[in-house]
């Protein structure tokens, strides 16, 4: 790969971080305006319970309806891989955990294992995919142990604040 490649990759990679973590952050700010503007008119969310929202309006009328009925744990995420799949298609896989922001504690049962595809769209990267799938890990409580400690590791250091429920 030459340097030019190199460097528009990098910046790509960026680009779908910055993307992952609005969409955490939208989340964890329960607002579904922000978390559903940044799929493309056709993208998917596929929820932790396999609820499945296609195009922008459906997933904001989901989640809106979700953030009225309750208040959701807040994500506590970290990347674990992003790939550029070609300049206009890149993908996030990610694992994160939830934890009210008054305990302040991974609950392990909402572990999950998280995939988001992006695309070029006219110029700006869109969601065409986001799915959360849960991390159970059955049969094996050491892997749900580990992955739930390295999530609360995540949450302490970053040290997040009451956040506003």
């Amino acid at each position: 790969m030459i340097k030019h490649e190199v460097e528009i990759e990098s910046a790509t990679e960026a680009i779908i971080e910055a993307i992952y973590e609005k969409l955490i952050n939208s989340w964890n700010e329960t607002n579904a305006q922000a978390f559903s503007d940044l799929f493309s008119d056709s993208g998917t969310l596929v929820g932790f319970d396999g609820t499945t929202a296609s195009g922008r309006q459906d997933i904001y009328d989901h989640l809106s309806s979700v953030f009225a009925d309750h208040t959701p744990a807040k994500f506590v995420s970290i990347i674990r891989d992003i790939k550029v799949l070609c300049p206009t298609v890149g993908l996030l896989r990610a694992v994160a955990g939830m934890a009210r922001s008054a305990e302040k504690k991974i609950n392990p049962k909402t572990n999950t294992i998280q995939s988001l595809v992006v695309v070029s769209e006219m110029g700006h990267f869109r969601i065409v995919l986001f799915q959360n799938t849960p991390a159970a890990f059955h049969g094996r409580p050491q892997v749900v142990e580990h992955l739930t400690d390295e999530l609360q590791k995540e949450l302490d250091q970053k040290n997040i604040p009451e956040i506003k429920i």
